[in-house]
């Protein structure tokens, strides 16, 4: 009876844990010629696989509080089974009181090489480095944790991204150029050491703060919201003034542009007027075209 009471509580406690993630996976592959486009197929349905039903974290994640994202991967060439390709990867969140889903990452991976075999099983460990494809796919995993994590919580996503750069360092014997510091790339290394670095913490606590106390805040207040986040991406100059060109900002301005758009072209002024806009003019020039739509 014992025994019987065990598994019904253990069948119960395991019901509450869930994986993390629901990723949506597409593979283009239109640019590639072939007779085999079976394999793309197959691959498409491992990855979508591998990443929903793998649990990364030791969190317990009901299934409405998995994160929302999507991998989108276009096949540039083939040589038998060594693919190119491009990798764009995004996130999203929910507000609270309301139906809208924010972006929080839109990053793209000019730089995606790798080897497949259909029906080869996708397996990571994470004390070697055995596949680029796996590798690539599990760092982007622990970075769509680490940066959503950061937005409920400050530096909440710590852990993740620590799971990030060993994915990283693991996969430098492969001697491939994203994994490696290379001076004026922006690639996983890059991306990775940023947003792990004491010096750019700034960039975490924009995270927290424009989505806990701007965004969350909208449906109840939307002066304090709008001011909140105002506050938050001018307080982003200071990531700007210590690297010109800071490659968080923009991973930032990727995802959320045309939000930032959206929030000031309307509605209740913020006590600091025009601020926001020539900050935005100043740390991301190549939106200006947005920013000119910002009253």
């Amino acid at each position: 009876m014992r025994k019987l009471f065990f598994l019904i509580g253990l069948l119960f406690s395991l019901s509450g844990i869930s994986q993390e993630l629901n990723c949506l996976v597409n593979i283009n592959y239109e640019q590639v010629a072939g007779s085999n486009r079976q394999i793309f197929q197959t691959l498409e349905t491992a990855l979508k696989e591998f990443i929903n039903q793998t649990k990364w974290t030791n969190r317990i994640v009901k299934p409405e509080e998995r994160v929302d994202c999507a991998m989108n991967i276009i096949i540039t060439s083939r040589n038998d089974n060594t693919f190119d390709a491009t990798l764009q990867v995004q996130s999203n969140r929910p507000v609270y009181g309301s139906s809208y889903t924010t972006p929080v990452l839109n990053l793209k991976d000019n730089e995606f090489t790798f080897r497949y075999n259909e029906f080869e099983p996708l397996i990571y460990n994470r004390n070697s480095f055995d596949s680029n494809l796996v590798s690539t796919i599990v760092f982007y995993v622990y970075t769509i944790l680490g940066v959503d994590a950061d937005t409920f919580s400050e530096f909440g996503g710590e852990t993740e991204l620590k799971e990030a750069e060993n994915v990283m360092l693991q996969a430098q014997q492969s001697g491939l150029a994203t994994w490696q510091n290379v001076v004026g790339k922006q690639n996983r290394f890059l991306l990775i050491d940023n947003l792990l670095s004491p010096k750019l913490k700034t960039f975490r606590s924009v995270m927290y703060k424009y989505h806990i106390q701007g965004l969350d805040n909208f449906a109840s207040n939307k002066n304090f919201a709008k001011q909140t986040i105002e506050d938050s991406i001018i307080s982003m100059e200071s990531l700007f003034n210590k690297t010109v060109g800071n490659y968080l900002i923009r991973v930032f301005f990727d995802a959320k542009a045309d939000e930032i758009v959206n929030i000031y072209s309307e509605g209740p002024k913020t006590r600091r007027g025009t601020n926001i806009a020539e900050t935005l003019k100043r740390i991301s020039s190549t939106n200006n075209s947005k920013w000119r739509n910002i009253e």
